[in-house]
């Protein structure tokens, strides 16, 4: 595609470096404009975590890219960048569920200071996420917006899907934060419980 080619610099390298399969989705985001594709179920089953990891790292590409200076000056070669970037994250957001990814698109969210799409973010990490890679998110991000829409979307969450979090020594504080916040703010008496029972058992363990 020689609008992504005719970028260059990193983005023509990453470009050629994804498989066409990947290529072929983003290609219909292209053409879409506002939609991933006429045929979302066909792009869900050829997308995987190497797609992922392939248009999150063209995202990050086309966004250094923006940046360069000689770039900066040429309006026609930034209105490309806007495009393909944009079909980016129009792929991202409809067929990601990765901790990375989300923070990705937070983070450019937030230093656009475009709120209206960060709530929308916030919405898809409830529907599409699940509870590890939520608290994933939490513990990759030092972003206190980022964190606080993850726990806020993980005290949403019954409280069967977090508690087994407290077994996991990599999500264990996250959780024990996560039912406080569910305990205190939303007063929830099953997830004080659950948490009293959880010092106890942490405070017996460290005798």
């Amino acid at each position: 595609m020689m609008i992504i080619k005719d970028i260059g610099g990193k983005v023509a390298s990453v470009w050629e470096g994804m498989r066409p399969v990947t290529q072929n989705m983003l290609a219909r985001a292209l053409r879409s404009g506002s939609s991933v594709s006429a045929n979302p179920a066909s792009a869900k089953t050829n997308y995987d975590a190497h797609a992922d990891w392939e248009v999150s790292g063209l995202l990050t590409a086309l966004d250094e890219r923006s940046k360069s200076r000689d770039i900066r000056k040429d309006a026609v070669k930034l209105t490309e960048i806007d495009q393909v970037a944009k079909a980016c994250v129009r792929l991202l957001e409809s067929q990601s569920a990765s901790a990375e990814v989300f923070i990705q698109l937070a983070e450019r969210a937030i230093k656009a200071n475009d709120y209206d799409h960060l709530d929308k973010l916030a919405d898809r990490l409830s529907e599409r996420f699940v509870v590890s890679e939520i608290a994933e998110i939490i513990r990759q991000t030092d972003m206190p917006q980022i964190r606080a829409i993850a726990y806020e979307t993980l005290a949403m969450m019954p409280l069967t899907a977090v508690t087994p979090l407290l077994d996991d020594p990599l999500y264990a504080g996250i959780a024990a934060n996560s039912l406080e916040q569910k305990a205190y703010e939303f007063d929830s008496d099953e997830a004080r419980d659950i948490l009293e029972q959880f010092d106890a058992e942490n405070d017996i363990v460290n005798e």
